[in-house]
């Protein structure tokens, strides 16, 4: 996942989704160390301070823990990593439901819009 930052939003906020995003996603594995500060501040063309602030605040929520002589690394807990995963999916589902009753959709319409989408996407 690239680092694709808008202006439309704090980048501090920002920046912990796309972490969030990557531990979730697997691209950043339980236990695994991270890159320093600078060098992901680096990649995403941040700055230092900025980075640092949201990876305190992943730190806050328990996806990321620092060894002080060793770095930063991804949670091992994944029962952690699932549970926001799952929480977050059910927030963006709720929103989707939203979306689509507001444009005059019912539920058993949408219904066949998923089994469809999935259909599709797993090439039946």
């Amino acid at each position: 996942m690239p680092w694709d930052i808008s202006s439309e939003r704090s980048v501090y906020l920002q920046l912990i989704d796309i972490i969030k995003q990557k531990i979730m996603s697997g691209e950043y594995k339980p236990g695994q160390r991270m890159a320093s500060v600078r060098e992901l501040a680096a990649d995403a063309a941040v700055n230092p301070n900025t980075m640092q602030r949201a990876l305190a605040e992943l730190e806050r929520q328990g996806l990321l823990y620092t060894q002080r002589t060793s770095g930063r690394f991804v949670s091992e807990d994944v029962t952690l990593i699932d549970g926001i995963r799952m929480t977050g999916m059910e927030q963006k589902a709720k929103e989707f439901y939203q979306e689509m009753t507001q444009n005059g959709l019912s539920a058993d319409e949408i219904r066949r819009l998923l089994e469809k989408a999935i259909a599709e996407a797993e090439g039946k």
